[in-house]
């Protein structure tokens, strides 16, 4: 059997378009959802995020046969411990958080009895909250599975099928390499935009004015990136510390590279590098995970 009821808990950015998603795709599927914010859960209701909105997380799951927790990743314990007790005998608890192996750690050890398949949907915007939410989010995007040792298979096959529904690319990986991956693809870019964004608005001799007045179009991008959730990023990187800082020394050793290399003045080892990132940009284009145009092809959004 396929999934046929799903609870969404927390309902941002993900759990919304999470809502909206299974309304286009997947219009047979019953969704329930609760969100901690009395003010979100109206929203929700408004914006019918879910089927039924409850004001209480027991009650949203009572009937799931899968439950996605769409809350900051230092939440996901308090979360499911608010759940634990209401939870159907057989249901899939999953999760759409950025750093897996502490998320799977933290579940896994709320919630020994269930099945806990986490999930990581690699998509988002800058934007937040219950109206930032649309259906169209996963579509084309990739959904990492980290199925933990000994995970039912059966259970880890209707999950794919699920987020295939909703138009994205699965793929199963290890919640350890995910999270090395995710270091380098994801959160070391928020962090070197958060750095950026700061300096700029630090700096003594350059005025706050100016800066926004003369944005360039690779500081605008970076303002957009350092837009994001604070509370979701501040909790990406204490669950995922480790690979971060792996990460973040290999970057701060290629940056000294790069700067002694502007310091002599090799134009050599400079054009070197940057033909390479060239050429990473063309594929990621070519595999459909960005478009060539300007703006990128999100002013619909």
């Amino acid at each position: 059997m396929s999934i046929e009821r799903v609870a969404i808990i927390g309902l941002g950015l993900l759990g919304g378009s999470i809502g909206l998603a299974i309304a286009k795709h997947a219009p047979g599927i019953v969704t329930t959802g609760y969100d901690a914010d009395p003010a979100t859960r109206e929203a929700a209701r408004k914006r019918k995020l879910a089927g039924t909105v409850f004001d209480n997380a027991a009650e949203a799951v009572g009937n799931a046969d899968l439950v996605i927790l769409c809350v900051p990743v230092g939440a996901m314990g308090f979360a499911a411990e608010a759940i634990r007790d209401a939870l159907p005998e057989g249901a899939i608890i999953s999760d759409v958080g950025s750093s897996k192996q502490s998320v799977s750690d933290t579940l896994r050890a709320a919630l020994p009895d269930q099945c806990v398949i986490p999930a990581h949907p690699v998509a988002g915007t800058e934007q937040s909250g219950p109206e930032a939410g649309f259906p169209e989010l996963f579509e084309h995007r990739w959904c990492i599975l980290t199925p933990p040792a000994g995970a039912p298979e059966d259970a880890v096959e209707k999950l794919g099928a699920f987020w295939t529904n909703l138009g994205s690319n699965v793929e199963l990986m290890d919640a350890e390499h995910h999270d090395l991956v995710l270091a380098v693809t994801s959160h070391i870019p928020h962090l070197i935009a958060y750095t950026i964004v700061g300096t700029a608005s630090d700096l003594e001799d350059v005025t706050r004015s100016e800066v926004i007045k003369y944005s360039a179009g690779g500081f605008r991008d970076f303002t957009r990136i350092a837009a994001s959730d604070p509370t979701m990023w501040r909790d990406v990187f204490l669950s995922n510390k480790d690979a971060v800082l792996e990460m973040l020394g290999r970057f701060t050793e290629d940056l000294t590279a790069l700067q002694r290399a502007i310091r002599r003045g090799d134009g050599d080892a400079l054009h070197d590098l940057f033909t390479k990132t060239r050429a990473i940009r063309r594929s990621i284009i070519e595999q459909g995970q960005d478009d060539a145009r300007p703006d990128f092809g999100r002013s619909d959004h």
